[in-house]
């Protein structure tokens, strides 16, 4: 089955995209979900569609439009947050709905609902062109690189602000670091999952992985590790099945976390 579908380039096309956006969606995923910053994939998700669907009846490049869009968005989250005028869940829900409503505002005054714009909401893997992998590869490289290259500085942040400020990391930096690379993973996971079920990438392989290891490296090792896997099963189950390939991903997420949670209870049954 493996072998029959790598002979179809659009199927080769959204694994070898799918694959780049989990991975980095995962790896940011550990240090959002441990600083209770889970949700602000969905709040950027629906900032992404809001600005895709004004883009798209404007006749500007989604992208283009989109990706400063979100950057923006989350530097603003990031300010209300820190400056202690807003609960972080309360700015998100807040951002959420209104870039939400403004995007679809946009398209029924306008376009109405085009396939452009709903595979933006749902998700359209299968129609990824040569032109969305390459920039998927650039983009993805960029923060994965970054990733790396921080890793030291981001362990500290996500842990205790205090102790890296009194270390002399620019706290405030690399927050914004954060925030721009999980923006730009969340305008890239667009097509491929849709702005309803883009958060999953982020959410659900850092929290299997927390069930049942303990360690900032084991967590983010495992996390990326089973973001790639979920996906490619996904894939295999959307092709075998016939089913819409983001929700495809988005279950065999959910069962590695019931699987791993059952795990965390056998192993904590055998310590007692």
């Amino acid at each position: 089955m493996i072998a029959e579908m790598l002979s179809y380039p659009f199927l080769v096309r959204a694994l070898a995209g799918g694959i780049l956006i989990s991975l980095c969606a995962a790896l940011l995923g550990v240090s959002l979900v441990l600083r209770r910053y889970s949700m602000i994939g969905d709040g950027l998700s629906h900032v992404s569609f809001g600005a895709l669907s004004i883009a798209v009846a404007a006749g500007w490049a989604p992208l283009g439009v989109s990706v400063p869009v979100v950057v923006l968005a989350a530097f603003f989250l990031l300010r209300i947050t820190e400056n202690g005028k807003m609960k972080s869940d309360a700015a998100i829900a807040m951002i959420s709905a209104s870039s939400l409503a403004a995007g679809i505002v946009a398209t029924s005054l306008t376009t109405g609902m085009t396939t452009d714009v709903s595979s933006y909401m749902f998700g359209s893997i299968l129609a990824m062109s040569p032109g969305d992998v390459k920039l998927c590869a650039g983009l993805s490289a960029v923060v994965l690189v970054l990733f790396v290259f921080c890793y030291d500085r981001i362990f500290a942040v996500t842990f205790d602000e205090s102790f890296a400020r009194a270390t002399g990391v620019n706290v405030s930096t690399y927050n914004i670091l954060i925030a721009v690379l999980t923006a730009v993973t969340i305008v890239l996971g667009m097509q491929m999952m849709g702005a309803m079920m883009i958060s999953s990438l982020i959410i659900f392989p850092a929290l299997t992985s927390m069930r049942i290891f303990k360690s900032f490296r084991a967590v983010v090792w495992s996390s990326g590790i089973v973001a790639v896997v979920c996906f490619c099963m996904g894939m295999m189950a959307s092709y075998t099945f016939s089913t819409p390939a983001g929700a495809s991903v988005v279950l065999v997420d959910l069962g590695a976390f019931l699987l791993f949670g059952g795990i965390e209870k056998i192993r904590g049954l055998k310590k007692g």
